[in-house]
């Protein structure tokens, strides 16, 4: 009668995963992106392209996709900080810098070209030029955007950091760049690392002294705006700081 070895049926089984060249041409991240574009890449498949080489025992698709799940997505990764991702299994100095780097430019592309061209229609136009960058911030930051007679975003403007309250908010710092540049309106943005945009009654006092402020000055202060990662509100919307 056969006998097991029980040390070999113990022994746990390594999944093979093939490399890149190993795989058809149609399936290598590269040669998609080459005839099918970008857009039909996945996340895993871009990050991919960016590392070049996966780590030991894996190629680099499934480091991409073992990176995402680790990090919870894109937005973790660009959380993280360069020594924790140094630090992760399969990447070190050179992998970390190039996924960095990579998603630096993005935070930079994001924000600069809409500057350029855009005009404000709703307070979703502003959480989209602003949630991606200001959702990640560690501390609280407050900001304005500074519009023209229609509407077209002329300067963002970062006015203070850390705990938004009335005794550090300066009437003449949120407004001294809306009057150098001649600006008829302002959205004022600022974000709650914690994650839950409702507005504090610290946040509602603060709204109705700059609204006050820029009536004065002939300014309309048309929004205030409370961020996270993937929420906001509007106090206008919700009557919170601004007179009916």
């Amino acid at each position: 009668m056969p006998t097991t070895d029980d040390s070999t049926a113990s022994r746990p089984v390594t999944e093979y995963s093939p490399t890149i060249k190993e795989l058809p041409e149609n399936l290598r991240p590269r040669e998609r992106m080459a005839y099918a574009g970008a857009n039909a890449l996945s996340t895993a498949e871009l990050l991919a392209i960016i590392l070049r080489t996966g780590g030991k025992g894996e190629n680099v698709i499934r480091m991409a996709e073992r990176l995402l799940i680790q990090y919870r997505g894109i937005t973790g990764l660009a959380l993280a900080s360069h020594e924790e991702l140094c630090q992760t299994h399969g990447l070190g100095m050179a992998k970390t810098t190039q996924i960095k780097a990579a998603l630096e430019l993005g935070r930079r592309l994001l924000l600069a070209a809409p500057e350029e061209q855009a005009q404000i229609h709703s307070p979703a136009d502003v959480a989209n030029l602003l949630m991606l960058e200001m959702g990640l911030l560690e501390r609280e930051q407050l900001r304005t955007v500074l519009l023209d007679t229609k509407n077209r975003v002329q300067r963002i403007i970062t006015v203070y950091s850390g705990s938004l309250n009335t005794a550090v908010v300066r009437v003449g710092e949120i407004f001294r760049e809306a009057i150098r540049a001649n600006s008829a309106s302002m959205i004022i943005v600022h974000n709650h690392p914690s994650g839950d945009p409702t507005p504090s009654p610290e946040d509602v006092r603060v709204t109705e002294k700059i609204v006050e402020a820029g009536q004065l000055l002939n300014i309309d202060v048309l929004d205030h705006l409370i961020v996270t990662r993937s929420r906001f509100v509007s106090l206008k919307e919700r009557g919170l700081g601004f007179r009916k």
